[in-house]
């Protein structure tokens, strides 16, 4: 029985790392088996080691992707270890980054991460056992708020895009169905997690993004998707589902992410 525990665990390291495409010895243990000694997990992965990464000329752009990559893991493993407490359900394979939604044009939308989430049967408000998908979309400053704040105008683009088979005309007497439909219940809601910069930082961030609900392809969007932002410190300090999310339309507010279906 060991030894089949074993492989099962050396199979899900290999695809957490594989999904995750980058994660410390310290988030990967706390991913997989937060239950055991970090020393299990050292010698699991070090089964895996594969050939050396090839050298990178610019070393300026791969600190940047590392440490976005890094981010995007440090922001997952806070809804799982808050799933574990609350005993909800979002296992590691539950965080997906880098999922590709065209938009038409060779364009796509392509979130940092894609989450899937089920309340628990502890939930006492009426949602007990819901399932809730999330966009995530870290943000570490490294940009302008103008071009963060541009990311909603992308996401009500694949709200309302439409896809047509190729080599076929359109049909003004079919019903057209919005792309998402065919991967989706629902548009999951937007969530924004702020790095990379102090208090000050956060609130410019937030303003812009607030400022970008007035655009009226916006506003359509947000009238039917949650959207909320909240610094990655409040999420490690306070968990992510606590009160530390700021609607984008109404940021003087804070609320818990999955207690917003109406926002």
């Amino acid at each position: 029985m060991t030894n089949v525990d074993a492989g099962v665990g050396d199979r899900l390291a290999l695809a957490v790392l594989v999904q995750y495409r980058m994660a410390t010895t310290e988030q990967m243990h706390l991913a997989i088996a937060p239950q055991v000694r970090i020393e299990q997990t050292r010698r699991r992965l070090a089964k895996l080691r594969g050939r050396p990464p090839k050298a990178v000329l610019d070393r300026t752009a791969a600190r940047l992707r590392v440490g976005h990559a890094l981010t995007v893991t440090e922001t997952g493993l806070t809804f799982l270890k808050d799933a574990r407490r609350r005993g909800d359900v979002c296992q590691p394979l539950d965080w997906i980054p880098e999922t590709h939604h065209p938009v038409g044009g060779k364009e796509a939308v392509v979130p940092d991460a894609l989450m899937y989430y089920q309340r628990g049967p502890a939930d006492d408000d009426g949602d007990a056992g819901a399932m809730l998908q999330a966009f995530v979309e870290i943000d570490r400053a490294t940009t302008g708020p103008e071009r963060l704040a541009a990311t909603l105008t992308t996401y009500a683009r694949l709200h309302t895009y439409t896809s047509q088979p190729a080599g076929r005309q359109p049909d003004s007497h079919q019903e057209q169905h919005e792309a998402w439909r065919h991967t989706y219940p629902f548009f999951p809601r937007l969530l924004f997690v702020l790095d990379g910069t102090g208090p000050t930082g956060i609130a410019t961030r937030i303003t812009a993004l607030h400022t970008a609900t007035g655009e009226p392809s916006v506003a359509a969007f947000l009238r039917e998707v949650p959207a909320l932002a909240a610094p990655l410190a409040d999420l490690l300090r306070d968990g992510p589902s606590a009160p530390v999310w700021r609607p984008l339309r109404d940021p003087a507010r804070r609320v818990g992410w999955m207690h917003c279906a109406h926002l």
